[in-house]
C-alpha cells in the first residue's frame, strides 16, 4: 500500500518551498512540497507546512517559533537541491547558495523567490513522521512575475500555460 500511495502522490504537482527559521535555536532550512493556505478568515491569514520530524529545521522552528515559507521560482532548483540535502552543504552553509534578507520575524527570506510568507507558529502537531506547523502570517512579499518551480513525477517541472 505504501508504494502505491507514493506512486500516486508522485502524480500530484506541488509547489516547491524552502522553509527557513532563525532565532535562539539557530538558523535552519529545509525544502518541502507540503505548504498550503489554511484560512484567510482569521485575524491574520494562516498557512500550513509539513516537515519531517528528523529534520534539524523542524526542531529549530519549534524552538524559534517563527518560519518563512519561500515559494521557489523555476530558476531556483539549485536552492531546492541545497536545502533538500542534494549537495555537500550542511547546516548554515546551505544559506551560501543564494542571497537572503530578513524582515518581520527574523526568519531568512530568499531574495528573488516568487513569494515569501513570514509566519509565527500558532499551532503544531505531530502526525506520523511529520510535524505540521500552522503559522499566522506576519508579512508577505511577492515577485512581480515568474513561473513556479514544481515537483512532479519525482523531479522538477514548470507549468505550461493553457490558452482559454
Amino acid at each position: 500500500m505504501n508504494d502505491a500511495f507514493l506512486e500516486g502522490m508522485s502524480r500530484a504537482a506541488n509547489s516547491v518551498c524552502v522553509v527557513t527559521t532563525d532565532g535562539p535555536a539557530g538558523r535552519a532550512g529545509v525544502t518541502i512540497s507540503a505548504m498550503t493556505s489554511v484560512s484567510v478568515d482569521t485575524p491574520k491569514p494562516t498557512l500550513l507546512v509539513c516537515i519531517h520530524t528528523l529534520s534539524p529545521a523542524c526542531t529549530a522552528i519549534l524552538a524559534n517559533g517563527v518560519f518563512c515559507a519561500n515559494l521557489l521560482g523555476s530558476d531556483q532548483a539549485h536552492v531546492s537541491n541545497c536545502f533538500a540535502g542534494r549537495t555537500d552543504a550542511t547546516g548554515i552553509d546551505k544559506f551560501t547558495c543564494a542571497d537572503w534578507t530578513t524582515n518581520h520575524t527574523g526568519a531568512p527570506m530568499l531574495l528573488g523567490a516568487l513569494a515569501q510568507f513570514e509566519c509565527r507558529v500558532v499551532h503544531e502537531n505531530i502526525f506520523g513522521s511529520h510535524r505540521m506547523f500552522v503559522g499566522e502570517v506576519e508579512g508577505v512579499s511577492t515577485k512581480p512575475i515568474g513561473d513556479p518551480l514544481l515537483y512532479f513525477g519525482r523531479d522538477y517541472a514548470v507549468p505550461t500555460r493553457l490558452t482559454s
